[in-house]
């Protein structure tokens, strides 16, 4: 008998491409993000404060203030200019937003007032300012 030659094994690799990029984007987006929050801050002791709920950290924009007076958001350092500019785009995309502001307690009182004139300037008028807790002395 005679044996009969096929003209190759053809297979199809579209299907498997596109589970894996559906895979690929899963992973991205189900991965939990953690916050780039700047570790050499030190924050206020705040006994009685009230705590965040996590539910309305969604819309909130977080502006770090460090010892030195550097202003940063996300982790990136920004000038008061750059903040006024970044706080304005997303007041006009969104409206009013809650600002969270994250600063040390050896930072001197001007350089928060900065923020806050800029945050009221745009028509933010939600500030919140983060302490911890705990004193400072049970922190390790």
């Amino acid at each position: 008998m005679a044996r009969r030659h096929s003209g190759g094994c053809e297979l199809d690799m579209t299907p498997m491409i596109d589970v894996v990029f559906q895979m690929i984007i899963f992973f991205i987006v189900t991965v939990k993000f953690t916050e780039n929050f700047n570790e050499d801050i030190r924050l206020e002791n705040g006994p009685n404060a009230q705590e965040i709920k996590t539910k309305d950290m969604a819309a909130t924009m977080i502006v770090e203030v460090d010892k030195r007076g550097w202003i940063s958001l996300n982790g990136a350092q920004t000038t008061p200019a750059q903040l006024r500019s970044l706080i304005k785009r997303r007041y006009d995309r969104m409206g009013e937003f809650p600002v969270l502001i994250r600063g040390d307690y050896r930072t001197k009182h001007r350089d928060i007032r900065t923020v806050m004139d800029i945050c009221s300037e745009s028509g933010i008028y939600q500030i919140t300012f983060v302490a911890i807790k705990e004193p400072r002395g049970r922190r390790g």
